[in-house]
């Protein structure tokens, strides 16, 4: 079974997500921010990262910092899926190696597990 980390804050997406990805046959973990983001990924060890930025305690691109700098985390696809508009976004996420970045208000959740899929090879 395909397994996707949602590092999201906003439980109603988070949620939201979960259901459409499980409805999808996925196995679904959740965290609501980047610092149980972090430990959650290295304990789970995802096909792929569903990755916001602006969370408390520990913000996506700190996360994605500390996920790529350790063996576990290096390799694993991730797509950032935020509000943020992408020239908004900071610079160094390229540099870290991102599939793609999604804004949430550009696609349905259906959309996005397409893109999954997608990026998966599925």
């Amino acid at each position: 079974m395909t397994k996707i980390a949602i590092i999201e804050d906003d439980p109603v997406i988070n949620q939201m997500y979960r259901m459409k990805f499980e409805a999808d046959g996925f196995n679904v973990q959740l965290a609501n921010n980047g610092k149980r983001g972090v430990a959650m990924v290295e304990t789970f060890q995802p096909d792929m990262i569903l990755l916001d930025l602006q969370m408390p305690e520990m913000d996506g691109e700190a996360a994605l910092k500390v996920i790529r700098s350790n063996d576990w985390g290096k390799d694993i696809p991730v797509i950032v899926l935020t509000n943020l508009g992408e020239e908004e976004a900071p610079k160094s996420l390229r540099e870290m190696g991102i599939h793609s970045y999604i804004v949430k208000a550009d696609l349905t959740p259906r959309q996005v597990v397409a893109r999954v899929k997608e990026a998966l090879d599925l």
